[in-house]
């Protein structure tokens, strides 16, 4: 009796487990990213458009902690000039201090200062957002199983729920979120931002450009990875020609036995 209680147990742990994996296995959208393989570069003009996405329609929401205004301009990444640089970071206010009368003040952000956080704690953005907490993006693509395609498709999968599914208040339903169910809306629509480099702002291309964006604040240092990797590859291969003459060369002088 106890054996088939143990047998019964792990019949129902093995369908669990196999269910759960098959609701997990989601096709994502598939685009072409620069950045991908090893002579991949993130495309300067997606970097930029993808930030001005970033600041028009995420940045009211989602925090970007580990980025400063410094790195826009930074090489291997947006690479605006430092001039555009610091008027971005010019539009944004932060709190500083205390001064000398030992109170807060407020001025124009620098470059050395982080992204403007849009709360000013957790709890704050939980009450604006009835109850969920907007994740950080800084490192959001590495931290979501499906990187890149994960967050491109999340971005176009939000549809009508099936006959069958009801949702709560608040509650959208998109088919490349576990579950189905997510409490943002839809963040983006066609011509929601006017890029100013006059590329159409379709839900695609936008959500591409952000995507993106993204990938490089996750991973800022991405392109010198590949060009190091390059490097190491082509001295492996010329260190492996070198090897094999000399050892031909070595051996050669071995008489053979008759």
């Amino acid at each position: 009796m106890k054996n088939l209680f143990k047998i019964l147990l792990v019949l129902l742990f093995t369908l669990n487990f196999t269910l759960l994996k098959s609701a997990e296995k989601v096709e994502y959208l598939k685009t072409d990213w620069s950045f991908k393989g090893l002579f991949g570069k993130f495309d300067r003009g997606a970097l930029q458009r993808g930030y001005q996405v970033y600041t028009e329609v995420c940045a009211s929401c989602h925090s970007m902690k580990y980025l400063s205004y410094r790195n826009l301009a930074e090489k291997g990444g947006p690479e605006f000039t430092e001039l555009e640089a610091k008027a971005i970071a010019a539009s944004f206010e932060v709190t500083d201090g205390p001064n000398t009368d030992g109170e807060m003040f407020t001025r124009p952000a620098k470059l050395s200062d982080k992204f403007v956080m849009p709360y000013e704690n957790v709890e704050a953005a939980k009450a604006a957002n009835g109850g969920a907490y907007p994740p950080d993006m800084s490192v959001l693509i590495k931290a979501r199983g499906g990187g890149a395609d994960y967050i491109y498709s999340l971005l176009q999968g939000y549809d009508e729920p099936p006959v069958g599914i009801t949702l709560d208040d608040g509650v959208y339903y998109n088919k490349y979120m576990y579950g189905n169910k997510i409490k943002m809306s839809a963040p983006l629509s066609d011509g929601i931002v006017e890029y100013s480099d006059g590329t159409q702002a379709s839900v695609q291309q936008m959500s591409k450009d952000v995507t993106t964006f993204l990938m490089w604040a996750a991973e800022p240092h991405l392109e010198a990875r590949h060009q190091m990797g390059f490097k190491a590859i082509v001295y492996l291969i010329i260190l492996t020609v070198l090897v094999y003459f000399s050892m031909k060369k070595i051996w050669s002088r071995v008489e053979t036995e008759v």
